[in-house]
């Protein structure tokens, strides 16, 4: 893995009201990727997110903030993310959250997986793949949520929910992120289901998925509900 690969990867980071991680995680990738870019897309926080990421735009260059006009769900922000990064011609794209549940260490591995896979998932899931800091329904949930796709959706990803995921630009074009109708927990599962019916190569890798230490989570029973449903209905959509 070379620093060429790294000017040309960008890392999209949905943000709502993460001023309490915002700053640790953005340093802590550049530490790491000096070279890299991160895009926040910002659901029009009223916390100072976005004031602490344009405060570490003259140290980090490499940084770009895009500001929605509200908080319109993560998959509508990872849409917004990935045109963006098609508009400025990135080959690879890195989604993550940004309260630390995704360790940058990993980012390495994607990286060098990006190399000759399509689709990076960094999963729980498998063999060695952990979950720190939930409580017995989170990982139910979870678990369960990836188990229900692959069976309504016939695939053998083991973590179709988690978030921790990258793509070539290849793998975007091939999903057709336009077509993408899930905008919660479902999104996801839609973007994995469409790039293994795209027949794009995937892999799967293993990581320690750790949950937040500060801020709230987003999780909600609307966005599981939504998940349930349209996780159905992609199995007859086209």
């Amino acid at each position: 893995m070379g620093g060429g690969q790294e000017q040309n990867s960008l890392i999209l980071i949905p943000t709502y009201n993460e001023a309490c991680n915002i700053k640790d995680l953005i340093i802590s990738i550049f530490n790491l990727h000096p070279k890299i870019n991160i895009l926040i897309i910002d659901g029009n926080s009223n916390d100072d997110t976005c004031i602490i990421v344009n405060s570490l735009k003259e140290k980090y260059p490499n940084l770009h903030l895009f500001i929605q006009e509200s908080k319109n769900g993560l998959g509508k922000a990872y849409i917004c993310g990935f045109k963006i990064g098609m508009k400025y011609q990135y080959d690879y794209f890195i989604s993550m959250d940004a309260d630390f549940s995704h360790n940058p260490k990993y980012i390495s591995s994607f990286l060098s997986y990006l190399e000759v896979f399509d689709v990076v998932i960094g999963s729980r899931n498998v063999k060695g793949g952990s979950i720190v800091g939930w409580n017995l329904f989170r990982k139910i949930l979870s678990f369960g949520g990836s188990l229900y796709a692959r069976i309504i959706l016939g695939c053998k990803i083991m973590d179709f929910t988690g978030g921790f995921n990258a793509y070539t630009l290849k793998a975007i074009k091939a999903i057709n992120v336009d077509k993408i109708d899930s905008n919660g927990y479902c999104f996801q599962i839609e973007m994995k289901y469409r790039a293994k019916k795209a027949n794009l190569k995937i892999v799967e890798f293993p990581i320690c998925f750790c949950d937040r230490t500060q801020g709230k989570s987003k999780m909600s029973k609307a966005i599981v509900y939504e998940a349930i449903l349209k996780t159905l209905l992609l199995r007859f959509s086209k």
